[in-house]
């Protein structure tokens, strides 16, 4: 507590003296097309951090033990002081970062020095010990540091991201680490976590200064040899020692996967710069800047908080909460990557090449993520069946090892009854009754497959048939469930991404409901509905797709008075001539537009075209 304490204070009190410097030399971020600020911004942040967070380690570490762990490297002693290895490669990154700041590197120098420096930590003993293998445990531990150094690189694309996020990671593996009495692994995280916090004062939206490289790269690198440290006393498998440090550190994760995915499926280097994290595309679909950090916020406390779950729970408890944050992480990753973000002509490039046909799938179509999906759904459908069905009783232990090997010929039953019946045909984004019904039949049809495959296989020796009830209950509750939220999502964001001029619709019939979904998908109409107005009185009070029907035509002077728009757009096809003369007095009184909504089929001259 004290050292967090300190690093806070020291952090609070230099920030200002850093900005300040930042703007006499004239060390500011510039806005630029690939970057999200748009004015002038302070840089060298990191300086602050890095003086709150990093200096402090200088007085704690035991450099001496570095020295004799490698003189009798041999001998295989016990790993140096953490802290000592933590200093020296927090310092070699700020360097890094600060310079780069400064001078500009090269990315492929910046990446050479990186891995250098995760090759010294692993050369010193420290090792994710994923792995029975040192070659590959050391191999895996040298790609997660680099990864999760540049990972936290490339979220600092938004004011108050970085920061807040490694806040959040810092802040659990201060609790994780202050439950199994972990000191020197505290003592860094606490520091980081009191440093973030008082920068966030100032990073926050709208940010006054930037932490720059020297700042997100050993922020990064802190959190990535954080996760060094094996979760468990025993050395056997646990899946904490895999899931707690992905989970602590999902959002990073997610964004650089997703970023460098579809980067490389459009033809751009994932090093390059660009507005396409996921905290643009959040913005994109109508979030503000802060809102978009603080939905970011919200997601790495949920994954911190399942962390925590996994790591005080056994290895058969871990994927009741593991599976569901996935599932939420893929829908995520599914909706975001629909949005828009590089021109068409970036994605042309795609269909030119060897490879066209799937790539065009899993840019354009996204059946893949949908697969994806589906698999996750039917495996862990199948997992809660046990858990549902035995609890947590002995006998879900028993019957856990029928649930392993039973698993694969589960996933292939379901997977034919699904492309079978045709779930994978149906748009998401317009599902509707007829597409539920297709659940139901490829649930009912994967069950029955199930049923015969394992009576086939194992003759039904040591499985329930209440299991399978489950199971059928869950996959169809799945399936449907995961598309309607899907669509839910999206039409509560194409309502809070509408902007325009405020209008009511008069007429709360068909042509409303035509009108107001033309409105939602046509943003280029630049109209943003608050209400409706129709002449049957049965409707007043009532709410057409979470719009009110605030009155009739005969009180509709008395609507405007209390409700302040600039227009008036007609969706009924037929309206008495002495109703659009009221209208048309009524508008021109109160200085707003009166438009009609016509759905109308043009004739085509097949000589002259469609000119």
């Amino acid at each position: 507590m004290t050292l967090s304490v300190l690093s806070f204070v020291v952090c609070v009190a230099l920030t200002p003296i850093v900005k300040w410097g930042a703007i006499r030399s004239g060390w500011v971020a510039v806005p630029r097309q690939d970057r999200w600020h748009k004015k002038p911004t302070a840089l060298l942040g990191g300086i602050a951090i890095y003086c709150a967070a990093g200096l402090p380690l200088l007085w704690l570490a035991d450099f001496g033990s570095i020295i004799e762990y490698v003189q009798l490297h041999s001998s295989k002693s016990a790993p140096p002081s953490y802290i000592a290895v933590a200093w020296l490669g927090i310092t070699i990154l700020f360097i890094l970062g600060l310079f780069d700041d400064l001078f500009r590197f090269r990315p492929q120098n910046k990446l050479i020095l990186q891995i250098m420096v995760a090759a010294m930590v692993a050369f010193l003993g420290y090792r994710l010990q994923w792995m029975s293998s040192l070659t590959a445990d050391t191999i895996i531990t040298i790609v997660w540091i680099v990864g999760i150094t540049n990972a936290f690189n490339l979220i600092d694309n938004m004011d108050g991201l970085c920061a807040g996020t490694g806040l959040i990671a810092a802040a659990f593996f201060s609790y994780l680490y202050f439950n199994e009495g972990s000191l020197q692994l505290l003592s860094v995280s606490v520091l980081l976590a009191g440093a973030l916090a008082a920068f966030l004062i100032y990073n926050f939206h709208p940010a006054s200064i930037f932490m720059g490289d020297c700042g997100s790269l050993p922020i990064g690198f802190t959190l990535a040899i954080l996760c060094l440290h094996p979760f468990t006393a025993s050395r056997h498998f646990s899946i904490s020692t895999y899931a707690v440090p992905v989970l602590v550190l999902m959002v990073p994760i997610f964004d650089t996967t997703m970023v460098t995915t579809i980067r490389l499926l459009s033809g751009r280097k994932p090093s390059m710069g660009g507005r396409d994290h996921t905290s643009h595309r959040l913005v994109l679909m109508g979030f503000s800047e802060r809102g978009a950090a603080l939905f970011l916020y919200g997601t790495a406390l949920l994954s911190g908080l399942a962390a925590v779950f996994v790591q005080q729970h056994d290895s058969l408890a871990a994927p009741t909460v593991i599976i569901p944050l996935l599932l939420s992480v893929i829908l995520m990753g599914i909706y975001l990557a629909q949005i828009r973000v590089y021109p068409e002509k970036e994605f042309s490039v795609l269909r030119e090449g060897r490879f066209t046909p799937i790539i065009f799938e899993i840019t354009f179509r996204r059946q893949i993520f949908h697969v994806i999906l589906d698999l996750v759904l039917v495996s862990f459908a199948y997992y809660l069946s046990y858990r549902v069905r035995f609890g947590l009783t002995p006998e879900f232990n028993a019957f856990f090892t029928v649930f392993l090997k039973s698993l694969p010929a589960i996933i292939i039953c379901k997977f034919i009854a699904f492309f079978s019946a045709g779930v994978y045909r149906g748009m998401w984004r317009y599902m509707g009754l007829s597409d539920v019904f297709v659940y139901l039949k490829a649930s009912v049809l994967g069950t029955l497959l199930s049923l015969a495959a394992v009576t086939y296989i194992y003759r039904f020796a040591s499985f329930s048939k209440g299991v399978f009830l489950i199971d059928w209950f869950l996959t169809t509750a799945f399936l449907v469930g995961s598309r309607v939220s899907f669509r839910s999502f999206r039409e509560f964001m194409k309502h809070k991404a509408l902007k325009g001029e405020k209008v009511l619709i008069y007429g709360a019939g068909q042509g409303g409901q035509v009108l107001l979904r033309e409105v939602l998908e046509n943003h280029r109409l630049a109209i943003k509905p608050i209400g409706f107005i129709d002449d049957d009185t049965r409707k007043v009070g009532k709410r057409l797709h979470g719009y009110p029907v605030m009155g009739t035509g005969a009180n509709l002077e008395n609507i405007l008075e209390k409700v302040p728009v600039n227009g008036l757009v007609i969706s009924c096809r037929n309206m008495a001539e002495e109703n659009q003369k009221r209208l048309i007095d009524l508008c021109r009184t109160k200085g707003i537009f009166l438009k009609r909504f016509i759905v109308n089929l043009q004739d085509v001259d097949l000589e002259e075209g469609l000119s």
